[in-house]
């Protein structure tokens, strides 16, 4: 009979602390509702604002109209447009001397008729027996294709969107990352062969 007296009182316990969660619940949701009602006026007088600035700013020249029309493309561009600015000037203070390696490199452009980045190293992959880091890989383009401008952050990315595109297999060992080529691509690729 000892068993039944605590019984009861857990339970009531149990009951009590579940009408203290649900009422706590139900507070929490009236706070979040209220503020989510304070932040949609917010938004609606923004917007407002945001309606009589663009024709202040139509009506005072031309060169903002211009701005204005870019900034109409949708809502949600201006947000990328600060984080772009934010992310050149982070990259301008971690060393100009990067920007200008890219901008000599980007000189020399992928022209029509030459196969795209994913295309050679398929190809390159799927002649090989064994897996391969993106350096090996970078060196075989390389040495393959001295016209075209190889570097290894490409290489690596073309791997690493082949990989996502199911084409390769990656593979690491300790801190090193091999890449191979699918079994269904090196399949298909001795098919055609």
């Amino acid at each position: 009979m000892s068993k039944n007296p605590p019984t009861p009182s857990i339970t009531a316990d149990y009951a009590q602390r579940v009408t203290d969660d649900l009422s706590a619940n139900r507070t929490e949701q009236e706070r979040v509702r209220a503020e989510l009602a304070r932040l949609q006026e917010e938004l609606v007088r923004l917007e407002e604002s945001e309606q009589v600035l663009t024709k202040m700013q139509e009506v005072l020249g031309t060169t903002p109209k211009q701005t204005a029309k870019k900034g109409k493309g949708g809502k949600t561009a201006a947000v990328p447009a600060a984080r772009r600015s934010n992310g050149k000037t982070a990259a301008g203070k971690t060393g100009t001397t990067t920007g200008r390696k890219t901008s000599k490199k980007a000189a020399s452009p992928k022209k029509p008729g030459e196969p795209t980045w994913l295309e050679l190293t398929t190809a390159h992959l799927t002649a090989q027996s064994e897996p391969k880091s993106a350096a090996e890989v970078s060196a075989a383009l390389t040495e393959a294709h001295p016209e075209r401008t190889v570097q290894v952050t490409v290489v690596r990315n073309t791997l690493e969107q082949g990989v996502a595109q199911g084409l390769f297999e990656r593979s690491k060992q300790g801190r090193s990352v091999f890449y191979s080529p699918a079994v269904a691509v090196s399949a298909q690729s001795g098919s055609q062969l």
